[in-house]
């Protein structure tokens, strides 16, 4: 069973749909290919993680879209969220 939420394969970052403790697997689907991780850190249900490593100024990507830019490095298995996410579009 999946706890994740990925709707693009661009996607930097997905949605967690049950709390998910640090240490425990995540685990998604990308064109029917099965994917796990392992938080980093504890992630509320409906918040978002990062699927990969992502550095400070990068930007970010759910659903096919930029949603921001990373204000510092953001590890996988991230809680991606306003304390490491600006969300301004400039």
């Amino acid at each position: 069973m999946y706890n994740c939420l990925v709707i693009n394969e661009k996607d930097t970052v997905a949605t967690v749909i049950a709390p998910v403790k640090a240490g425990e697997e995540i685990s998604y689907a990308i064109n029917g290919k099965e994917n796990k991780i392992i938080a980093s850190e504890d992630i509320p249900k409906f918040h978002k993680t990062a699927l990969c490593d992502i550095k400070k100024g990068d930007i970010v990507i759910k659903y096919g879209c930029k949603i921001g830019y990373a204000l510092c490095d953001i590890k996988k298995g991230g809680y991606v969220h306003t304390q490491n996410l600006d969300s301004k579009m400039n």
